[in-house]
């Protein structure tokens, strides 16, 4: 822990402006995203104020007995003492928090952590008072030219486009009840109880889930449900297990298995449809046949342009960071946890991911919440050090460019796509995406790379809901990707809504 005292005189205010405070800092630094500030504000600067205070009042004061104004100035005074008392703390801490900032020789990322009304204005002697605030951690920008980088390539082949071609037509076929028992890629419609020693902790409501080997949640995963609901019927109830993730937000539960008991409602079997015109228009607006697989090629192309840059940028990372693991406040892992995954929801939609991709990574994260954050904010500190120094920034073009792209994925309008993103606060989410973009670019056209071959991977057979087994649905705030799984009914009501 280090500690390091300010003087903060008054310079000469400019004609029209307020003098600025004296001011007396001492900050100490418990943890390197952490400083603990100390503000002393002499006794002579508090009596100014409240000087001013009363000066601003006296020709306005209403004071029964007097008219407006004419009140006595020390009548004044004992009248609003209290009122003029709370006016001037609440001055005195503005003033002095924004000439902290000022002068302060550390980077805030939140705002100062006290509590108001403990805090007193005393009526004699320097006023005093403390907080803690979260800080960038200070570090020397690491050498970030002529890294030896490995890019994994990957080949977009006609096979691999007429696979994705078929999945998202089978995520968007209407799918027939059948009395045939469940047989893998069957859509069944379930509801679940999740126990522990025979107490039901919670309930699933009707969730309409693809039959594959493992099921993911939230907090945990099933990873024998193929094999529990294989061959399943209508009214069929099957037993599974249910393993919670190590980080989930209850301590007491972490790791568990659980009893799971998953009770079918319907079993349904999809056909694939015919890409006719009419269809085709219906699923997305296509004019062609050809248009459609040109749409999912480029969804491909996009996704294998995002695991490159997530390979480069967990080798630039490495390579940077180093031995760099700052004791991060577990506030700021807790509050940066939602904000992380909707960063990573906004990467994974504009870089052609479908909705069910998107689930299942989704609660990949979420199951490893705290680590996932924590690397996240070590990497945004030196990326975002790094842009610092080199003046990189997101242009109006940069966030109209990455909008479009949500939207076009969405099948929804970019103004609404941009509306809704600013409702929800996730501006500065694709700030961070677009900058930490263009840096890790500017990393690796300075570095020297090489292209690997990518073998080709097994189908990871995982289907995801937002369900937290230990506690309440989540749902995603985020448009939700282009060809889900809606009736034209329900996709003609959408049409409809503003």
């Amino acid at each position: 822990m280090s500690t390091s005292d300010l003087q903060s005189d008054s310079p000469v205010a400019s004609e029209g402006e307020k003098t600025p405070l004296k001011l007396d800092i001492k900050v100490d630094s418990p943890q390197a995203c952490l400083r603990h500030v100390v503000v002393t504000i002499p006794h002579a600067e508090v009596e100014r104020y409240m000087r001013d205070a009363y000066d601003e009042l006296v020709p306005e004061a209403q004071v029964p007995g007097f008219r407006a104004g004419r009140a006595p100035r020390k009548l004044v005074e004992k009248q609003f003492r209290d009122r003029v008392s709370d006016q001037v703390k609440s001055s005195l801490l503005m003033d002095s928090l924004s000439q902290v900032t000022d002068s302060a020789e550390f980077s805030a990322i939140s705002e100062p952590d006290f509590d108001y009304e403990s805090i007193e204005l005393p009526e004699g002697g320097d006023f005093r008072y403390e907080f803690k605030v979260e800080v960038r951690p200070e570090f020397e920008t690491p050498n970030w030219k002529e890294l030896k980088l490995t890019r994994p390539s990957e080949e977009i082949t006609d096979e691999a486009v007429e696979k994705a071609v078929k999945g998202l037509l089978g995520r968007n076929a209407q799918a027939e009840a059948t009395d045939e028992p469940a047989a893998e890629g069957d859509s069944l419609l379930l509801t679940a109880r999740f126990l522990s020693d025979g107490r039901v902790i919670s309930e699933m409501d009707e969730e309409r889930v693809q039959l594959t080997d493992r099921l993911s949640f939230s907090d945990g995963v099933c990873d024998n449900f193929g094999e529990a609901l294989q061959g399943a019927r209508e009214g069929d109830t099957r037993k599974a297990k249910v393993k919670i993730s190590a980080e989930a937000p209850r301590e007491d539960m972490r790791g568990k298995e659980l009893d799971a008991e998953f009770t079918v409602v319907e079993v349904s079997r999809k056909q694939l449809p015919e890409l006719t015109e009419s269809y085709l228009r219906e699923i997305g607006d296509f004019d062609s046949k050809e248009e459609f697989y040109e749409f999912v090629r480029s969804s491909l192309q996009r996704q294998v342009v995002y695991r490159q840059e997530q390979a480069l940028r967990k080798q630039i990372v490495e390579n940077l960071i180093g031995d760099a693991e700052w004791e991060l406040p577990p506030d700021l892992v807790r509050r940066q946890t939602r904000r992380e995954l909707d960063r990573k929801i906004l990467e994974l939609r504009r870089s052609g991911f479908d909705d069910d991709t998107v689930r299942r990574l989704v609660n990949t994260m979420r199951q490893n919440a705290q680590t996932q954050t924590e690397a996240s904010l070590r990497e945004h500190f030196v990326l975002e050090q790094i842009a610092e120094d080199e003046k990189v920034d997101a242009t109006a073009e940069d966030y109209q460019q990455e909008i479009e792209l949500i939207a076009e994925q969405s099948d929804m309008p970019v103004r609404r796509v941009r509306a809704r993103l600013e409702k929800s606060g996730q501006m500065d989410a694709l700030r961070n995406q677009i900058v930490e973009r263009k840096v890790i670019e500017m990393i690796t056209a300075a570095a020297e790379v090489s292209d690997e071959p990518q073998a080709e991977g097994q189908d990871d057979k995982e289907f995801a809901v937002y369900h937290n087994v230990l506690g309440t649905k989540e749902t995603d705030s985020i448009p939700e990707a282009k060809h889900e799984d809606k009736s034209p009914k329900e996709k003609e009501e959408d049409k409809k809504k503003p």
